[in-house]
């Protein structure tokens, strides 16, 4: 098969533009402090990230992000339903057995693991931080993918979820107890 390098330049440019969107969208998820307004521009962004990652060819962390969509309806819908969680856990893992191609997805299904934990079995405080951590792994994922936009992206989701830990905590030493 002969592949020129403007369709190569154009798939990239593509991923990078997607990304990009994929930022904007992260960094108003996360800046909320409102669990539900999170989760729902959560959705968008994956689609975003899902399409990046196919355009990009990183097959694994294309189809977590593709299940992540799903993960964020169900677990806002059933949080700590350990079964539900579970069965998107066992689907995770066969997106990576029927998508691998080796080390290099690695990260991407740490995050999408983490990412499912996090959403269906804690709130607040607990479930950034394990967001945090599954964004550390999503811009390892990013960076072998070649992801610059989606590097930053979760760079950036990674930063801007310790600030909004911070504020949280801030403001709940604010109140007063009853």
């Amino acid at each position: 098969m002969e592949f020129a390098l403007e369709d190569l330049s154009l798939r990239w440019l593509l991923g990078q533009a997607v990304s990009l969107t994929a930022l904007a969208l992260c960094l108003v998820a996360f800046s909320s402090k409102r669990d539900d307004r999170l989760l729902v521009i959560l959705i968008f962004a994956n689609v975003a990230f899902a399409v990046q990652f196919a355009l990009f060819e990183s097959w694994v962390a294309s189809g977590i992000s593709a299940l992540i969509i799903l993960r964020i309806i169900l677990a806002r819908r059933y949080a700590g339903h350990t079964a539900i969680m579970v069965a998107i856990l066992l689907a995770t893992l066969l997106i990576a057995a029927l998508t691998w191609h080796g080390p290099a997805d690695i990260p991407a299904l740490a995050a999408g693991l983490l990412g499912t934990y996090g959403m269906f079995m804690l709130r607040g405080i607990a479930m950034r931080i394990m967001l945090a951590a599954a964004a550390f792994c999503w811009v390892i994922s990013n960076l072998l993918a070649g992801s610059i936009g989606g590097s930053i992206a979760e760079g950036l989701i990674f930063i801007t979820n310790v600030v909004t830990i911070l504020r949280i905590r801030r403001d709940s030493q604010r109140q007063p107890t009853s």
